[in-house]
């Protein structure tokens, strides 16, 4: 099985297959691409509309080349529904799958991101994926996502102590990292949070992505084109690397 990993920015290393190495097996691959065209990071809804077409090109291209389901590596899952209407293959939101599990796992969820920019994407993301009631809150730890490699023990305090705040003031039972540049924070977070006397789910969502993808891939599952139908065919101008 072959997972195929769209990371929706420019931005050369700052994703690499180092990072998901843990994750493969002799049964499941990973591959992985950046877009051609767009913004360095994702933090706004600006940014990510500047992502959308190069994440459906090298979705579609990321099919053809046989993977067997797509994940998109942003926690603003952009471009995932129209990627889902280009191709037949699953294809895996992050802050999709890891909403509906912390909403899961906990009767109410916190989720821990990067700037105050992006918290109304995510409340809306939550409300679009029917979860807003399960929204204990957002959290920020104020560090840009082409910051976070900088300093690594910044960024472990601040999502600690963020962390331990969505449990004693906003009442989260679990809590979902908000940013997929947090990837291998969770243990660390889940520690923290012990050593607090608090035990509860700390859902890194590339992780928990893969898993479901190759569950979904297992079951001999995909989205519904009853859903998601493929467009019309129709002339498109200025996308030379989009044919459907």
């Amino acid at each position: 099985m072959r997972i195929h990993l769209i990371t929706p920015v420019i931005t050369e290393g700052i994703r690499t297959l180092d990072d998901v190495a843990s994750l493969m097996s002799d049964e499941l691959e990973i591959t992985q691409s950046l877009i051609k065209t767009g913004p360095a990071s994702i933090e706004s809804e600006f940014d990510e509309a500047l992502s959308v077409p190069g994440i459906i090109a090298e979705a579609i291209k990321a099919e053809r080349e046989g993977a067997d389901a797509i994940i998109i590596d942003c926690m603003g899952d952009p471009g995932m529904k129209p990627v889902r209407e280009v191709v037949s293959i699953p294809v895996i939101g992050p802050s999709e799958m890891a909403m509906h599990l912390g909403a899961m796992l906990g009767h109410r969820f916190s989720v821990v991101t990067v700037l105050d920019s992006v918290v109304p994407m995510l409340e809306n993301l939550a409300k679009v994926y029917a979860v807003k009631d399960k929204l204990a809150s957002v959290r920020v730890i104020n560090i840009p996502v082409l910051e976070l490699e900088a300093a690594p023990d910044r960024l472990f305090s601040e999502l600690a102590e963020a962390s331990i705040a969505a449990v004693e003031e906003d009442g989260a039972q679990a809590i979902v990292l908000g940013c997929t540049g947090f990837l291998g924070c969770a243990q660390s977070i889940s520690q923290a949070l012990k050593a607090k006397g608090i035990e509860l789910p700390v859902i890194d969502p590339i992780p928990t992505a893969v898993c479901m993808a190759a569950g979904i891939v297992r079951a001999g599952l995909t989205h519904s084109k009853r859903t998601y139908a493929l467009p019309r065919a129709k002339e498109l101008a200025g996308f030379p690397d989009i044919s459907i």
